[in-house]
């Protein structure tokens, strides 16, 4: 039992550091480069590089953020820190009913712990101020970092996405030989598919994320919430059935003979 509850913290902690430092850099980061830009003549020709860079920040932060967590946590849990994640190795038989009903529980309850410290960062520095607070979440209508788009656009991403970086994660635990390069390899996928979707719905492939920056993120986040805790895990069960096809339990065998 207490083996368990080990794997449970473990992913508690990894999804709250994630949520923390990631988007606290998309939130922090985004205010510098707007500040950087206020009142200088001419500076709307400029905007278009600090959209880069902030996009490229943000996505930096949770690839990096990802890669620490693997390396730390990946011994004792599998480094989840995503229902998606969890969802795909539940039904790749890599994780019992039991562990991943706690793992989701346990990552939601990580990602609000994450998304207060955020806030709280931004309540300290700005008082009754915390509008900045939504550079973080993630939206199919206008708010945070994406753009004005649609429900069937932010499905199509958001699915799209978490089948690319779910099945990377599939392919890579596939053989052991891969666990050095392993966290390497999944921070940097994670890092290209929000820089891809950083200023469509900023991003989210994690529904454990996006739910616990809405919490603190006003209606408007909670209200668009819903595509982000279900678009990612059918990219996730999708991925999980592509991987099944890839890397069956022959591939797999195989690969563990090598």
């Amino acid at each position: 039992m207490m083996k368990d509850m080990k794997k449970y913290l473990a992913e508690m902690l990894g999804t709250a550091f994630l949520v923390a430092m990631s988007v606290g850099a998309v939130v922090w980061g985004g205010m510098l480069l707007g500040s950087a830009f206020m009142g200088i003549p001419g500076a709307e020709d400029g905007m278009p590089f600090a959209t880069a860079a902030h996009a490229l920040i943000g996505s930096l932060a949770f690839g990096l953020s990802l890669m620490a967590i693997i390396y730390i946590i990946g011994p004792i849990s599998g480094a989840h820190v995503n229902p998606a994640v969890s969802l795909a190795m539940f039904m790749r038989k890599k994780l019992s009913l039991k562990d991943f009903g706690f793992y989701v529980v346990a990552q939601v309850i990580g990602a609000i712990v994450g998304a207060l410290f955020v806030w709280g960062t931004i309540k300290l520095a700005f008082g009754g101020d915390v509008t900045w607070l939504t550079a973080g979440v993630n939206g199919f209508e206008e708010i945070g970092t994406n753009t004005a788009t649609s429900i069937i656009l932010g499905l199509l991403v958001e699915i799209v996405l978490t089948f690319v970086f779910v099945l990377t994660i599939i392919g890579v635990v596939a053989r052991k030989k891969n666990a050095v390069i392993a966290g390497i390899v999944i921070g940097l996928t994670l890092a290209l598919v929000h820089f891809v979707g950083f200023n469509i719905t900023g991003t989210s492939v994690n529904p454990a994320r996006s739910l616990g920056t809405a919490v603190f993120g006003g209606v408007e986040g909670l209200r668009q919430v819903w595509l982000f805790l279900v678009a990612p895990m059918i990219g996730a069960a999708l991925a999980a059935l592509a991987g099944c096809y890839f890397f069956g339990k022959k591939e797999e065998e195989e690969a563990e003979a090598e």
